[in-house]
Protein backbone atom coordinates (compact mmCIF):
# COMPACT_ATOMS: atom_id res chain seq x y z
CA UNK A 1 0.00 0.00 0.00
CA UNK A 2 1.14 3.84 -0.93
CA UNK A 3 2.55 5.58 2.43
CA UNK A 4 0.79 8.92 2.58
CA UNK A 5 3.86 10.58 1.42
CA UNK A 6 4.06 8.86 -2.05
CA UNK A 7 0.34 9.34 -2.39
CA UNK A 8 0.39 13.06 -1.92
CA UNK A 9 2.94 12.96 -4.48
CA UNK A 10 1.23 11.45 -7.12
CA UNK A 11 -1.94 12.92 -6.36
CA UNK A 12 -0.33 16.43 -7.06
CA UNK A 13 0.11 15.15 -10.84
CA UNK A 14 -3.74 13.72 -11.53
CA UNK A 15 -5.58 16.40 -13.47
CA UNK A 16 -2.64 17.13 -15.69
CA UNK A 17 -3.98 15.07 -19.00
CA UNK A 18 -7.57 16.24 -17.90
CA UNK A 19 -9.35 17.13 -21.06
CA UNK A 20 -11.72 19.73 -19.99
CA UNK A 21 -10.91 23.15 -20.54
CA UNK A 22 -10.09 24.76 -17.52
CA UNK A 23 -7.54 27.75 -16.39
CA UNK A 24 -4.49 27.06 -14.46
CA UNK A 25 -6.25 28.56 -10.83
CA UNK A 26 -8.87 26.08 -11.65
CA UNK A 27 -6.54 23.04 -12.50
CA UNK A 28 -4.41 23.73 -9.37
CA UNK A 29 -7.69 23.88 -7.19
CA UNK A 30 -8.97 20.77 -8.31
CA UNK A 31 -5.65 19.11 -8.17
CA UNK A 32 -5.74 20.26 -4.56
CA UNK A 33 -9.13 17.94 -3.79
CA UNK A 34 -7.49 15.16 -5.56
CA UNK A 35 -4.20 15.31 -3.39
CA UNK A 36 -6.45 15.51 -0.06
CA UNK A 37 -8.75 12.92 -0.86
CA UNK A 38 -5.62 10.68 -2.02
CA UNK A 39 -4.59 11.22 2.06
CA UNK A 40 -8.21 10.58 3.06
CA UNK A 41 -8.38 7.55 1.47
CA UNK A 42 -5.68 6.08 3.23
CA UNK A 43 -6.68 7.29 6.37
CA UNK A 44 -10.61 6.99 6.68
CA UNK A 45 -10.67 8.56 10.26
CA UNK A 46 -13.45 10.50 8.97
CA UNK A 47 -15.54 8.23 6.95
CA UNK A 48 -18.60 8.48 9.09
CA UNK A 49 -18.66 12.27 9.19
CA UNK A 50 -20.85 12.54 5.85
CA UNK A 51 -21.38 11.28 2.57
CA UNK A 52 -18.40 12.97 0.95
CA UNK A 53 -15.97 10.60 2.67
CA UNK A 54 -17.62 6.80 2.05
CA UNK A 55 -18.23 8.44 -1.32
CA UNK A 56 -14.22 9.23 -1.75
CA UNK A 57 -13.46 5.63 -0.57
CA UNK A 58 -15.43 4.63 -3.32
CA UNK A 59 -12.65 6.05 -5.98
CA UNK A 60 -8.48 5.17 -6.05
CA UNK A 61 -8.46 8.53 -8.78
CA UNK A 62 -10.38 12.00 -8.93
CA UNK A 63 -10.62 13.16 -12.50
CA UNK A 64 -12.80 16.28 -12.49
CA UNK A 65 -16.00 15.20 -12.97
CA UNK A 66 -16.05 13.49 -9.51
CA UNK A 67 -14.26 16.46 -8.13
CA UNK A 68 -17.21 18.39 -9.13
CA UNK A 69 -19.20 15.53 -8.16
CA UNK A 70 -17.51 15.70 -4.53
CA UNK A 71 -17.16 19.16 -4.14
CA UNK A 72 -21.03 20.09 -3.98
CA UNK A 73 -21.66 16.84 -2.35
CA UNK A 74 -19.62 18.70 0.61
CA UNK A 75 -21.80 20.78 2.93
CA UNK A 76 -18.65 22.83 4.77
CA UNK A 77 -20.06 21.63 7.91
CA UNK A 78 -16.14 21.81 9.32
CA UNK A 79 -16.15 18.83 11.58
CA UNK A 80 -13.39 17.00 9.07
CA UNK A 81 -10.73 20.17 9.26
CA UNK A 82 -11.17 20.26 13.07
CA UNK A 83 -10.77 16.28 13.51
CA UNK A 84 -7.84 15.76 10.62
CA UNK A 85 -4.65 15.02 12.38
CA UNK A 86 -2.70 15.78 8.95
CA UNK A 87 -4.57 19.86 8.95
CA UNK A 88 -2.51 22.56 9.42
CA UNK A 89 0.20 23.24 10.37
CA UNK A 90 1.17 19.55 9.63
CA UNK A 91 3.12 19.73 6.52
CA UNK A 92 0.07 17.82 4.83
CA UNK A 93 -1.63 20.74 5.03
CA UNK A 94 -4.99 18.82 4.45
CA UNK A 95 -7.94 20.83 4.88
CA UNK A 96 -10.60 19.56 2.88
CA UNK A 97 -13.10 22.59 3.56
CA UNK A 98 -11.39 24.91 1.68
CA UNK A 99 -10.57 22.88 -1.12
CA UNK A 100 -13.90 21.86 -1.81
CA UNK A 101 -15.22 25.38 -1.08
CA UNK A 102 -12.74 26.65 -3.92
CA UNK A 103 -13.86 23.73 -6.15
CA UNK A 104 -17.52 24.33 -6.06
CA UNK A 105 -17.49 28.09 -6.36
CA UNK A 106 -15.56 27.37 -9.92
CA UNK A 107 -18.10 24.39 -10.69
CA UNK A 108 -21.01 27.24 -10.70
CA UNK A 109 -18.87 29.15 -13.20
CA UNK A 110 -18.15 26.21 -15.66
CA UNK A 111 -21.71 24.96 -16.11
CA UNK A 112 -23.36 28.14 -16.44
CA UNK A 113 -25.92 28.76 -19.07
CA UNK A 114 -25.63 30.44 -21.27
CA UNK A 115 -22.04 29.93 -20.44
CA UNK A 116 -20.84 33.31 -21.68
CA UNK A 117 -22.44 34.43 -18.29
CA UNK A 118 -20.59 32.45 -15.85
CA UNK A 119 -17.90 35.11 -15.26
CA UNK A 120 -20.92 36.47 -13.31
CA UNK A 121 -20.34 34.34 -10.63
CA UNK A 122 -16.66 36.25 -9.93
CA UNK A 123 -18.70 39.80 -9.36
CA UNK A 124 -21.40 38.46 -7.23
CA UNK A 125 -20.15 40.51 -4.50
CA UNK A 126 -22.17 42.18 -1.44
CA UNK A 127 -21.44 45.93 -2.63
CA UNK A 128 -22.76 44.68 -6.37
CA UNK A 129 -25.39 42.73 -4.65
CA UNK A 130 -27.12 45.78 -2.80
CA UNK A 131 -25.93 48.54 -5.25
CA UNK A 132 -27.91 46.68 -7.83
CA UNK A 133 -30.54 46.56 -5.39
CA UNK A 134 -30.30 50.21 -4.58
CA UNK A 135 -30.30 51.45 -8.44
CA UNK A 136 -33.42 49.09 -9.11
CA UNK A 137 -35.21 50.69 -5.99
CA UNK A 138 -34.00 54.23 -7.54
CA UNK A 139 -35.10 53.73 -10.60
CA UNK A 140 -39.00 52.59 -9.50
CA UNK A 141 -38.64 56.00 -7.53
CA UNK A 142 -38.12 58.00 -10.16
CA UNK A 143 -40.91 56.20 -12.07
CA UNK A 144 -43.39 56.64 -9.34
CA UNK A 145 -42.07 60.46 -9.21
CA UNK A 146 -42.81 61.06 -12.95
CA UNK A 147 -46.51 59.49 -12.50
CA UNK A 148 -46.75 61.84 -9.42
CA UNK A 149 -47.59 58.66 -6.81
CA UNK A 150 -44.14 58.86 -4.96
CA UNK A 151 -45.57 61.60 -2.30
CA UNK A 152 -49.21 60.67 -2.95
CA UNK A 153 -51.25 60.80 0.23
CA UNK A 154 -52.03 57.13 0.86
CA UNK A 155 -55.15 56.43 2.51
CA UNK A 156 -56.34 53.38 1.10
CA UNK A 157 -54.71 49.51 1.93
CA UNK A 158 -54.29 48.68 -1.69
CA UNK A 159 -53.05 52.26 -2.53
CA UNK A 160 -49.40 50.16 -4.22
CA UNK A 161 -51.51 48.87 -6.73
CA UNK A 162 -52.34 52.44 -7.93
CA UNK A 163 -48.17 53.26 -7.98
CA UNK A 164 -47.86 50.10 -9.96
CA UNK A 165 -50.44 48.69 -11.57
CA UNK A 166 -50.76 44.20 -10.98
CA UNK A 167 -49.89 43.80 -14.53
CA UNK A 168 -46.95 45.93 -15.00
CA UNK A 169 -45.64 44.20 -11.72
CA UNK A 170 -46.26 40.91 -13.37
CA UNK A 171 -44.74 42.33 -16.99
CA UNK A 172 -41.91 43.15 -14.90
CA UNK A 173 -40.79 40.62 -12.67
CA UNK A 174 -42.11 37.35 -14.67
CA UNK A 175 -39.44 37.11 -17.42
CA UNK A 176 -36.54 37.89 -15.15
CA UNK A 177 -37.96 35.29 -12.91
CA UNK A 178 -38.44 32.32 -15.73
CA UNK A 179 -34.99 33.44 -17.50
CA UNK A 180 -33.27 32.52 -13.70
CA UNK A 181 -35.71 29.14 -13.39
CA UNK A 182 -33.98 28.28 -16.88
CA UNK A 183 -30.61 29.32 -16.24
CA UNK A 184 -30.39 27.24 -13.18
CA UNK A 185 -32.59 23.98 -14.63
CA UNK A 186 -29.85 24.05 -17.74
CA UNK A 187 -26.80 24.60 -15.52
CA UNK A 188 -27.67 21.46 -13.30
CA UNK A 189 -28.32 19.71 -16.57
CA UNK A 190 -25.10 20.25 -17.73
CA UNK A 191 -23.49 19.25 -14.23
CA UNK A 192 -25.41 16.54 -13.80
CA UNK A 193 -24.48 14.73 -17.48
CA UNK A 194 -20.77 15.86 -16.57
CA UNK A 195 -21.09 13.52 -13.13
CA UNK A 196 -21.74 10.65 -15.30
CA UNK A 197 -24.72 9.40 -13.37
CA UNK A 198 -27.87 7.29 -15.04
CA UNK A 199 -31.38 7.26 -14.01
CA UNK A 200 -32.54 7.66 -10.61
CA UNK A 201 -34.72 5.02 -8.66
CA UNK A 202 -37.91 5.97 -6.36
CA UNK A 203 -36.42 5.39 -3.02
CA UNK A 204 -32.91 7.11 -4.12
CA UNK A 205 -35.01 10.21 -5.34
CA UNK A 206 -37.19 9.99 -1.76
CA UNK A 207 -33.78 9.86 0.49
CA UNK A 208 -31.79 12.52 -1.62
CA UNK A 209 -34.80 14.68 -1.18
CA UNK A 210 -35.10 13.93 2.72
CA UNK A 211 -31.44 14.67 3.18
CA UNK A 212 -31.65 18.13 1.57
CA UNK A 213 -34.95 19.24 3.27
CA UNK A 214 -33.62 18.05 6.71
CA UNK A 215 -29.51 19.34 5.97
CA UNK A 216 -28.71 15.76 7.17
CA UNK A 217 -25.02 16.58 6.48
CA UNK A 218 -24.76 20.02 8.17
CA UNK A 219 -25.31 17.58 11.71
CA UNK A 220 -21.35 17.22 11.95
CA UNK A 221 -21.64 13.34 11.03
CA UNK A 222 -22.46 12.93 14.74
CA UNK A 223 -25.58 15.10 15.40
CA UNK A 224 -24.07 17.67 17.58
CA UNK A 225 -23.63 20.08 14.77
CA UNK A 226 -21.04 21.80 12.51
CA UNK A 227 -17.51 23.19 14.34
CA UNK A 228 -17.31 27.18 13.95
CA UNK A 229 -14.77 29.36 15.66
CA UNK A 230 -13.00 26.23 17.56
CA UNK A 231 -13.51 22.62 18.05
CA UNK A 232 -16.83 23.14 19.96
CA UNK A 233 -19.94 21.94 18.47
CA UNK A 234 -23.28 23.82 17.01
CA UNK A 235 -26.72 23.19 15.76
CA UNK A 236 -27.07 27.12 15.33
CA UNK A 237 -25.72 27.47 11.54
CA UNK A 238 -27.99 24.07 10.50
CA UNK A 239 -30.96 26.31 12.44
CA UNK A 240 -30.46 29.45 10.63
CA UNK A 241 -30.09 27.28 6.86
CA UNK A 242 -33.23 25.81 7.75
CA UNK A 243 -35.08 29.12 9.23
CA UNK A 244 -33.58 30.95 5.89
CA UNK A 245 -34.45 27.59 3.38
CA UNK A 246 -37.96 27.51 4.71
CA UNK A 247 -38.97 31.18 5.04
CA UNK A 248 -38.00 31.74 1.64
CA UNK A 249 -39.98 28.58 0.86
CA UNK A 250 -43.38 29.99 2.47
CA UNK A 251 -42.43 33.73 0.65
CA UNK A 252 -43.10 31.80 -2.48
CA UNK A 253 -45.45 29.92 -1.09
CA UNK A 254 -47.61 33.34 -0.44
CA UNK A 255 -47.07 34.70 -3.87
CA UNK A 256 -48.31 31.47 -5.65
CA UNK A 257 -51.19 31.29 -3.17
CA UNK A 258 -52.12 35.19 -4.11
CA UNK A 259 -51.64 34.28 -7.78
CA UNK A 260 -54.54 31.71 -7.43
CA UNK A 261 -56.46 34.01 -5.32
CA UNK A 262 -56.02 36.84 -8.04
CA UNK A 263 -56.80 34.79 -11.70
CA UNK A 264 -58.50 31.58 -10.56
CA UNK A 265 -60.73 32.82 -7.33
CA UNK A 266 -60.92 36.28 -9.08
CA UNK A 267 -59.40 37.82 -5.57
CA UNK A 268 -57.13 40.36 -6.50
CA UNK A 269 -54.72 41.89 -3.31
CA UNK A 270 -54.71 43.25 -0.45
CA UNK A 271 -55.74 40.23 1.64
CA UNK A 272 -56.51 40.64 5.33
CA UNK A 273 -53.74 39.99 7.76
CA UNK A 274 -55.72 36.88 8.46
CA UNK A 275 -55.70 35.61 5.03
CA UNK A 276 -53.61 32.64 3.37
CA UNK A 277 -51.19 34.88 1.58
CA UNK A 278 -50.70 37.20 4.28
CA UNK A 279 -50.19 34.86 7.20
CA UNK A 280 -47.42 32.91 4.35
CA UNK A 281 -45.66 35.90 3.31
CA UNK A 282 -45.35 37.29 7.20
CA UNK A 283 -44.24 34.13 8.64
CA UNK A 284 -41.88 33.33 6.05
CA UNK A 285 -40.61 36.80 6.18
CA UNK A 286 -39.65 36.54 9.92
CA UNK A 287 -38.18 33.52 9.47
CA UNK A 288 -36.15 34.77 6.06
CA UNK A 289 -35.12 37.49 8.61
CA UNK A 290 -33.95 35.29 11.08
CA UNK A 291 -32.19 32.95 9.13
CA UNK A 292 -30.14 35.42 7.02
CA UNK A 293 -29.25 37.98 10.11
CA UNK A 294 -27.82 34.92 11.74
CA UNK A 295 -25.91 33.24 8.69
CA UNK A 296 -24.47 36.90 8.26
CA UNK A 297 -23.11 36.87 11.70
CA UNK A 298 -21.92 33.57 10.68
CA UNK A 299 -19.83 33.94 8.13
CA UNK A 300 -18.24 37.08 9.31
CA UNK A 301 -17.31 34.63 12.41
CA UNK A 302 -16.02 31.48 10.35
CA UNK A 303 -13.03 29.79 10.77
CA UNK A 304 -10.41 31.35 8.81
CA UNK A 305 -9.06 28.02 7.70
CA UNK A 306 -12.94 26.59 7.24
CA UNK A 307 -14.22 28.99 4.01
CA UNK A 308 -12.15 30.04 0.88
CA UNK A 309 -12.33 33.58 1.01
CA UNK A 310 -12.82 34.14 -3.37
CA UNK A 311 -16.04 32.60 -2.43
CA UNK A 312 -16.76 34.88 0.37
CA UNK A 313 -17.93 38.29 -1.42
CA UNK A 314 -20.61 35.85 -3.62
CA UNK A 315 -21.81 34.19 -0.05
CA UNK A 316 -22.16 37.98 1.42
CA UNK A 317 -23.90 39.08 -1.33
CA UNK A 318 -27.03 36.31 -1.74
CA UNK A 319 -27.38 36.71 2.25
CA UNK A 320 -27.23 40.38 2.15
CA UNK A 321 -30.10 40.61 -0.56
CA UNK A 322 -32.29 38.02 0.95
CA UNK A 323 -32.02 40.22 4.25
CA UNK A 324 -32.82 42.79 2.46
CA UNK A 325 -35.49 41.38 0.76
CA UNK A 326 -36.84 40.15 4.10
CA UNK A 327 -37.14 43.20 5.65
CA UNK A 328 -38.03 45.45 3.16
CA UNK A 329 -41.17 43.20 2.62
CA UNK A 330 -42.18 42.85 6.46
CA UNK A 331 -41.95 47.02 6.59
CA UNK A 332 -44.11 47.30 3.32
CA UNK A 333 -46.70 44.87 5.01
CA UNK A 334 -47.08 47.45 7.99
CA UNK A 335 -47.20 50.20 6.42
CA UNK A 336 -50.16 50.23 3.78
CA UNK A 337 -51.07 53.88 4.82
CA UNK A 338 -48.03 55.22 6.26
CA UNK A 339 -46.56 58.25 3.95
CA UNK A 340 -43.05 56.32 3.14
CA UNK A 341 -45.02 53.51 2.16
CA UNK A 342 -44.14 54.26 -2.15
CA UNK A 343 -40.59 54.56 -1.53
CA UNK A 344 -40.54 51.05 0.87
CA UNK A 345 -42.28 49.29 -2.09
CA UNK A 346 -39.67 50.80 -4.25
CA UNK A 347 -36.82 49.65 -2.00
CA UNK A 348 -38.43 45.41 -1.92
CA UNK A 349 -39.47 45.79 -5.34
CA UNK A 350 -35.55 46.46 -6.07
CA UNK A 351 -34.12 44.15 -3.31
CA UNK A 352 -37.14 41.50 -5.36
CA UNK A 353 -35.94 42.19 -8.67
CA UNK A 354 -32.18 42.25 -7.48
CA UNK A 355 -32.34 38.84 -5.98
CA UNK A 356 -34.07 37.66 -9.52
CA UNK A 357 -31.53 38.86 -11.56
CA UNK A 358 -28.77 37.30 -9.88
CA UNK A 359 -30.42 33.84 -8.55
CA UNK A 360 -28.37 31.89 -11.76
CA UNK A 361 -25.31 33.73 -10.94
CA UNK A 362 -25.10 33.76 -6.83
CA UNK A 363 -24.67 31.71 -4.34
CA UNK A 364 -28.21 30.10 -4.61
CA UNK A 365 -26.93 28.47 -7.51
CA UNK A 366 -25.52 26.05 -4.45
CA UNK A 367 -28.61 24.19 -3.81
CA UNK A 368 -29.58 23.11 -7.25
CA UNK A 369 -25.91 22.05 -7.90
CA UNK A 370 -25.83 20.14 -3.89
CA UNK A 371 -29.42 18.79 -4.50
CA UNK A 372 -27.78 16.88 -7.61
CA UNK A 373 -24.61 15.76 -5.77
CA UNK A 374 -27.29 14.41 -2.89
CA UNK A 375 -29.14 12.28 -5.88
CA UNK A 376 -25.74 11.32 -7.54
CA UNK A 377 -24.97 9.40 -3.83
CA UNK A 378 -28.12 8.24 -3.06
CA UNK A 379 -27.94 6.27 -6.40
CA UNK A 380 -24.38 5.45 -6.32
CA UNK A 381 -24.73 4.03 -2.57
CA UNK A 382 -27.18 1.28 -3.77
CA UNK A 383 -25.31 -0.17 -6.62
CA UNK A 384 -22.30 -2.62 -5.31
CA UNK A 385 -18.80 -1.18 -5.72
CA UNK A 386 -16.15 -2.73 -7.75
CA UNK A 387 -13.90 -1.04 -6.49
CA UNK A 388 -10.82 -3.91 -4.97
CA UNK A 389 -8.08 -2.18 -2.50
CA UNK A 390 -5.22 -4.40 -1.94
CA UNK A 391 -1.04 -3.38 -2.11
CA UNK A 392 0.33 -2.33 -5.31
Amino acid sequence: MHTLEALTREAAALGANEPVARTAHEAAAEQEVARVLQICNACRYCEGFCAVFPAMTRRLQFPTADVHYLANLCHNCGACLHACQYAPPHDFGVNVPRAMARVRAKTYETYAWPASLGRLYRRNGLVLAIALALALALFLALGARATGELFAPRNEPSAFYAVFPHNLLVSMFLPVFAFAVIALTMGVRRFWRAIGEGPASSPAVAEATHNALTLKYLDGGHGEGCNEESDRFTLQRRRFHHFTFYGFLLCFASTSVATLYHYLLGQPAPYAFTSLPKLLGVTGGVSLAIGTAGLLVYQWRRHVLQSAPEQRPMDLGFIGLLLLTALSGLALALSHRAAAMTLLLCLHLGAVMALFLTLPYGKFAHAAYRGAALLKWSIERRRPSNLQLGDD
